[in-house]
């Protein structure tokens, strides 16, 4: 009896089919073929409709949530990068640091052993060594002292030193030095 009422109250409902929305070409996609009714799955009721309109806004919060904790990770991590670059660039500083007064103390003390030798002792050490670090060696010592090794050295090998220290020498190592345009010819 009561299936009997239940049927009497309701109306007879008829399956009404509800059109598909067909998608309308835009300027900026292309037109895309049909694709067979089989291979796509369409919404075919209100209900399924309504139920993807209402997770659309709480997915994309939460797309939004899961790339935002993305981009915070990867600050983060950047932040770690940028304080270990920071920890080795002043490792790096006090190394320079530390190099420069251990040079300028070893320059130093060399100037002193230059300007404790004998004349024609300190002239050959110097001779035999690279012209930049001569020519700073006997710019550093004292004038006095440097005139009398500079005596002592062959005359074109001082006046190839003097050259470099007051800077006019630019020619290549072992060039006839400017000035006497004469010593290349034979």
């Amino acid at each position: 009896m009561a299936r009997t009422q239940l049927a009497e109250q309701q109306p007879a409902a008829t399956p009404t089919p509800t059109p598909t929305p067909t998608p309308t070409p835009t300027a900026a996609a292309p037109p895309q073929p049909s694709k067979p009714a089989a291979e796509a799955p369409t919404l075919s009721t209100s209900a399924a409709r309504q139920y993807c309109v209402n997770i659309a806004d709480a997915a994309a919060d939460a797309k939004f949530a899961w790339q935002k904790k993305a981009l915070l990770d990867i600050a983060q991590d950047l932040e770690k990068r940028v304080a270990r670059l920071d920890e080795k660039i002043a490792e790096y500083q006090r190394w320079v640091t530390r190099r420069d007064e251990f040079l300028k103390k070893a320059r130093d003390n060399l100037v002193l052993i230059y300007s404790r030798m004998r004349p024609d002792a300190a002239a050959m050490q110097l001779v035999a060594m690279d012209e930049e670090t001569a020519a700073a060696v006997l710019l550093k010592l004292d004038p006095r002292v440097a005139s009398t090794i500079l005596n002592e050295m062959e005359p074109a090998k001082a006046a190839r030193l003097t050259s470099t220290i007051s800077g006019a020498a630019k020619d290549a190592p072992g060039a006839p030095p400017k000035g006497n345009p004469e010593a290349g010819k034979s």
